[in-house]
């Protein structure tokens, strides 16, 4: 939770109000961010370009040595569809394999982001309603009674927006270790290791980021549409938008693992990957930038009326609409909760981003602004990538969303 609330603070200088880019040519643009990265100071130096930044600059590939990050993927999406992509450095320092577009990495707590366009898209037909009694879907397992309960009801709005009272419990998981079903995690039961979902609080009466939440929200969506939450996925996302590579089953299947990328600790060190298999919608995706910028993409041209693939119009307004405000002290800035997606600033420049981080070593971070038309997503394969994402965002945004 720290981690991401740091890493929300640091994403929270990126939506200045900025003056769109001129056009210019994407190797030239490529190359000034390739070769602009600027260390971070605070978050206010986002805020005001023209006040103080640190006087020099640096290369990708000098930062990726800097923060021991082994490999980096990177997608802009600009000019109406995905712009383009670069890989950068290897997927496991124990072989040295490159980097390449068709290189997995995990997409952490960014996977939150697409399960909150499935409970939508199933919203829009008219199978769930976002106010309603979960326990009105649930078959497999339900919600404790409890006193909390009694008050007020875990309803899907309140699970996508961190209010529905559950734990903010992780979810330590062994390879070696036998694979907990659905309600065993649920209720907390071995060989599960988590914090069972039962409210802490009253839903709706505080914000608490809950990963178990959207392993709620993984069962409602099985149980009303009977089929599992990785095949769910695949029908109604990732095969109507081509995203090939995406998915939410583990282990992948061997040919999906020739490119999976290895996670490392801070020290640059090989880890195993850390990865559930049986609670999938709270972190399980694994995918490439190339991938989440197709997704991206769809989300602000359904919020510009321009599709109806996925999400309609109103289904993306209300997606990118702020739930609630939260405590600007937080961060200094301007941030509410979506339903299932954090927005940043104000007015035009309010963007839209999820960032992610899975232990030992693997993070991603999806940034949109939906007014412009652009977004980047970055992912790593290091334990120290979180701040060098902070900065190649940073780049990609005095790029493309400012004036030269």
């Amino acid at each position: 939770m720290h981690r991401l609330v740091t890493v929300l603070g640091i994403l929270l200088a990126l939506v200045a109000g900025l003056p769109a880019a001129a056009p210019a040519d994407p190797d030239v643009r490529i190359g000034r961010i390739e070769n602009g990265l600027r260390p971070f100071t605070s978050p206010a130096a986002m805020l005001q370009p023209d006040a103080a930044e640190p006087a020099g600059t640096a290369t990708l590939a000098e930062r990726m040595r800097h923060y021991q990050v082994p490999g980096v993927g990177l997608a802009v999406v600009a000019g109406g569809g995905v712009a383009w992509a670069r890989s950068y450095g290897v997927m496991d320092a124990g072989t040295a394999a490159p980097v390449t577009a068709a290189t997995r990495f995990e997409a952490a707590s960014t996977s939150k982001f697409v399960t909150a366009v499935l409970a939508l898209h199933l919203v829009q037909t008219g199978r769930l309603e976002l106010d309603r009694d979960v326990n009105d879907y649930l078959k497999s397992w339900r919600v404790p009674d409890t006193d909390h309960t009694r008050v007020e009801k875990v309803t899907l709005r309140r699970l996508l927006t961190h209010q529905a009272g559950l734990p903010a419990t992780n979810f330590g998981t062994d390879p070696d270790d036998a694979v907990p079903t659905l309600a065993q995690v649920l209720g907390g039961v071995r060989p599960a290791v988590n914090k069972p979902a039962v409210p802490e609080l009253v839903p709706g009466t505080r914000w608490q980021y809950s990963n178990i939440g959207y392993v709620v929200i993984q069962q409602v969506l099985e149980d009303v549409t009977g089929r599992p939450f990785p095949e769910l996925a695949e029908a109604m996302l990732f095969r109507p938008l081509g995203m090939s590579a995406s998915s939410f089953r583990y282990p992948l299947d061997p040919p999906a693992q020739r490119q999976e990328a290895m996670p490392h600790d801070a020290t640059g060190a090989v880890r195993r990957p850390i990865m559930h298999r049986s609670a999938f919608a709270h972190g399980g995706l694994t995918t490439t930038p190339t991938d989440l910028a197709v997704f991206a993409h769809e989300i602000m041209r359904a919020y510009q009326g321009q599709s109806d693939r996925i999400l309609s119009r109103e289904s993306a307004r209300r997606l990118l609409h702020p739930e609630l405000n939260l405590d600007p002290r937080m961060f200094g800035l301007p941030l509410a909760e979506g339903l299932g997606v954090m927005l940043m600033g104000e007015g035009t420049d309010r963007a839209f981003a999820h960032p992610g981080s899975n232990l030992p070593g693997l993070n991603c971070w999806l940034v949109g602004w939906p007014e412009r038309g652009t977004a980047v997503v970055v992912m790593t394969n290091g334990a120290q990538g979180e701040v060098l994402a902070m900065e190649i965002i940073a780049a990609f945004h005095r790029e493309y969303n400012r004036e030269h």
